[in-house]
């Protein structure tokens, strides 16, 4: 199990993808997605795997409802609650994040010794989960001006089309959104999530924040993909999960 990594994050943190687990199609094989109905001991199975990569004491991840809701983990186990952002100053408690085309946004504050986690979707990206997150870092005393943030793989650019219905709900809370999208051959515009999201980290002032480029729609081997198995008439998919932590 090889899993992405940045060089901006200088603790235990890990973009996994599809690749190093047991699950069966359509979940093959590292399914990490605990309500995404595959079998509960292949998952429980991927989820340990990934949990020993990172050398964490604990794994956890959220039940995410594309919020803009976040939690403050004070202690090891965290309550099994609706939503969309997590961080903590615990040391050996890693910090999931599920997607299956959304943005998952790893933070770190490594002079302060807080960590941060979210699920940034179109929806919680536009309602604020990145700011919230960061603001919940800055409540146990991190900085942006010491933040490395880098979001890892999601549904690229030029695999995102959309409605005008969703193009108009950007641009009803801001003209300067229409930057974000393009028109395609068919007219159709395109939503760039990526370019959104950093955005966002940027409007924080977080000092390093990156993109690491995968589009998980395109790459079918390496990602799991909601938009693609819809595409295919699949009725179930796996999640990728992306997970940071403090060492020990």
């Amino acid at each position: 199990m090889s899993p992405l990594s940045h060089d901006s994050l200088f603790v235990p943190h890990g973009f996994f993808g599809r690749q190093g687990g047991v699950s069966k199609p359509p979940y093959d094989t590292l399914n990490a997605g605990l309500l995404s109905g595959d079998d509960k001991d292949a998952v429980a199975e991927n989820r340990a795997r990934i949990r020993t990569a990172l050398g964490a004491d604990y794994l956890v991840s959220l039940k995410q409802v594309h919020s803009d809701r976040v939690i403050i983990a004070k202690d090891k186990p965290v309550s099994d609650e609706e939503s969309d952002g997590i961080v903590t100053n615990v040391p050996g408690l890693a910090l999931g994040i599920l997607t299956a085309d959304c943005g998952p946004v790893l933070l770190l504050d490594q002079d302060a010794g807080i960590i941060g986690a979210c699920h940034a979707g179109w929806r919680g990206a536009l309602a604020g989960i990145v700011e919230n997150t960061i603001a919940a870092m800055c409540e146990l005393g991190a900085s942006p001006s010491q933040m490395s943030a880098v979001l890892g793989p999601c549904i690229g650019p030029d695999s995102y089309e959309v409605g005008d219905d969703f193009k108009s709900e950007f641009l009803d809370i801001s003209a300067d959104y229409d930057q974000f999208f393009v028109h395609g051959a068919s007219n159709k515009p395109y939503f760039n999530l990526p370019a959104f999201i950093l955005s966002r980290l940027k409007a924080c002032d977080v000092a390093v924040s990156a993109w690491t480029g995968q589009d998980t729609y395109a790459e079918t081997d390496a990602y799991f993909s909601y938009r693609r198995n819809t595409h295919e008439g699949l009725s179930g998919y796996g999640r990728n999960l992306s997970a940071i932590m403090l060492p020990s």
